[in-house]
C-alpha cells in the first residue's frame, strides 16, 4: 500500500468513527476510533476521551478519559486543550488544580478558541483557583471579542 492509500485509509477510518460518534453510535465509534486513538490521531483521541469520560457506549472510565485527553491536548488539539482545562478546573477525571486548568486553557485560547477565551476570563474575574486578576479578565474578554464585558472589580 502506497503511503498515500494509507493516508486515505486512515482518513476514511476516521471520518467513519466521526460519522459513528456524531449519529450517537458509541460503540461503533469507539471500535473504529481506537484503533485510530492508539497510533496517535489527535482527533481520535478526543473523542475516545469524550466517550470514556461521559460513559457513552462504554462504562465511565476516568483514567482513560484524562489519558487520552491529555495525549491530544499534547499535540495541540484545541478543543482537547479546552476538556483538559475543564477537568483539571472541575476535578473530573484528573485532581482539581486551578493553575493547570489555566494552562490548558491559555494553550487552546491562544489558538483563537473563544470559549477557552471567556472561561479565562472569567476564571479571573471570580479567582476561581487561581488569584483574581481582573486585568487577566478583561484581556481575555476583549480577546473573545467582548470588549463592552463589564469587568466586576
Amino acid at each position: 500500500m502506497s503511503k498515500q492509500e494509507h493516508t486515505n485509509s486512515i482518513n476514511m477510518e476516521l471520518a467513519s468513527g466521526i460519522s459513528a460518534f456524531e449519529a450517537k453510535h458509541f460503540n461503533r465509534a469507539l471500535q473504529l476510533l481506537t484503533p485510530l486513538a492508539e497510533k496517535g490521531n489527535a482527533d481520535a483521541q478526543y473523542r475516545a476521551a469524550i466517550m470514556y469520560q461521559n460513559g457513552l457506549g462504554i462504562v465511565r472510565n476516568e483514567r482513560l478519559a484524562a489519558q487520552w485527553m491529555r495525549a491530544a491536548a499534547e499535540q495541540g488539539h484545541a478543543l482537547a486543550q479546552h476538556g483538559l482545562g475543564f477537568m483539571y478546573m472541575e476535578g473530573d477525571c484528573v485532581a482539581k488544580n486551578g493553575p493547570e486548568s489555566v494552562t490548558w486553557f491559555e494553550k487552546a485560547a491562544k489558538q483563537g478558541l473563544v470559549g477557552s477565551q471567556t472561561t479565562l476570563a472569567m476564571i479571573f474575574e471570580e479567582g476561581k483557583g487561581v488569584p483574581k486578576d481582573i486585568k487577566q479578565a478583561h484581556k481575555w474578554y476583549c480577546l473573545a471579542g467582548l470588549k463592552d464585558k463589564e469587568v466586576l472589580t
